[in-house]
């Protein structure tokens, strides 16, 4: 739902000249450095971008689905450690806050995440959990008006920076799955709270995780999300459906990148006599590549429409996911292709692109995992026909 259109252009206008004047020269840059320029972070806090989905009345922009997609397929159209930074406020950061929280807890947290005063990460996944996220084993144990935690979460994105954890734990050992877990809000600098050394990661670079480990980590009871045990593993589901959508947009907005840089290379670099975008075979790559492009992009248009309209997206989301996920990594398999021997080279963006989509199809439930959802569901309405 778009709800004024002259706005929401001025934004993803200023949004992309952005992207396209300060982002994408930063690019290589961040690739050597393993870091985001301070200033380019300050910029990013002075346009709201850290604050994009939060509602206007905790200090954010509060787009809908559809203008947060929008914004985000011109987020994706550079290195995706910008948008890492500035994602986890945006969506796991802040959402089981703004979906289950507490009035006093949305007034407390998430003003701060808005204007990217403070970090936000969400903690589920651990050494031995990851796509059964149902078996968190980080164990949160009551001790007076203080729960006490003890456990380590595995690859934090933003972990080394983070002022504020929403960490899953299990209250009631007793209650296998998911049943058992709750949403603890914990501050960043909360004693018993230790950090890993950064990991050293395939592609990203700019975007930083970590190990979180609590160590007798005492938390207020308050700090419950919601004030409820038991209910933390709804609370990282409910949280799934808008950064499934968000993640296939920027998916979208780095295939389009792609492209752009595939046909543009193809249309100076000659051989046989010609521009090799000349040469059918090339030609069959691009077309391939921008049919692709276009119908993930209508996926998550569609999705998004449909979520604010109120309606059920989960399946449609997993859809978008899996599909915009694998569908970028092939766009970025054959424009290394079409670049030839240059693409293999640190020289040309591609290379890097490449390595970066890898983890689309990762993080936010794995594309196995989004086959067993959209295949659990469609059993599910067959049962019920």
């Amino acid at each position: 739902m778009i709800r004024d259109a002259e706005t929401l252009t001025q934004l993803t206008d200023t949004i992309a000249r952005f992207v396209r004047e300060r982002l994408v020269p930063a690019e290589q840059q961040v690739a050597e450095t393993d870091t985001i320029p301070e200033d380019i972070v300050a910029d990013m806090k002075a346009m709201g971008l850290f604050g994009l989905s939060i509602p206007e009345e905790y200090g954010g922009l509060g787009l809908t689905m559809e203008e947060e997609v929008l914004v985000a397929f011109e987020l994706g159209r550079t290195s995706p450690a910008f948008r890492s930074l500035m994602g986890t406020n945006n969506g796991i950061g802040a959402q089981g806050i703004l979906i289950d929280g507490t009035e006093e807890q949305k007034q407390k947290y998430v003003p701060p995440l808005a204007t990217g005063e403070v970090i936000g990460a969400f903690c589920l996944t651990e050494p031995d959990v990851g796509s059964d996220s149902g078996s968190v084993k980080t164990r949160a144990q009551r001790d007076g008006d203080h729960y006490i935690l003890n456990g380590t979460k595995r690859y934090i994105t933003n972990g080394p920076h983070a002022g504020l954890f929403t960490v899953m734990a299990r209250t009631n050992p007793e209650i296998q799955g998911g049943g058992g877990v709750t949403a603890f809000i914990v501050e960043g600098d909360t004693p018993g709270i230790s950090r890993g050394k950064a990991d050293v990661k395939m592609g990203q670079k700019g975007a930083h995780t970590c190990d979180i480990i609590f160590d007798n980590c005492r938390v207020p009871a308050e700090n419950i999300i919601g004030g409820k045990e038991g209910v933390g593993f709804k609370t990282a589901m409910k949280v799934l459906d808008r950064g499934r959508l968000h993640i296939s947009a920027i998916c979208v907005g780095v295939a389009t990148r792609l492209l752009e840089d595939a046909v543009n290379f193809a249309a100076e670099r000659k051989q046989f006599g010609k521009p090799i975008i000349e040469h059918q075979l090339i030609q069959a790559m691009l077309a391939d590549s921008r049919a692709e492009m276009f119908a993930g992009r209508s996926m998550v248009l569609e999705a998004a429409r449909s979520k604010d309209r109120g309606e059920k997206v989960s399946l449609d989301a997993s859809c978008c996911k899996l599909f915009c996920s694998e569908m970028v990594g092939r766009v970025a398999d054959r424009a290394v292709q079409i670049h030839g021997g240059a693409g293999y080279m640190a020289d040309y963006a591609v290379e890097r692109f490449y390595r970066d989509v890898r983890l689309f199809r990762i993080y936010e439930g794995t594309t196995q995992i989004q086959q067993i959802v959209i295949a659990r569901e469609l059993a599910r309405q067959a049962a019920q026909s």
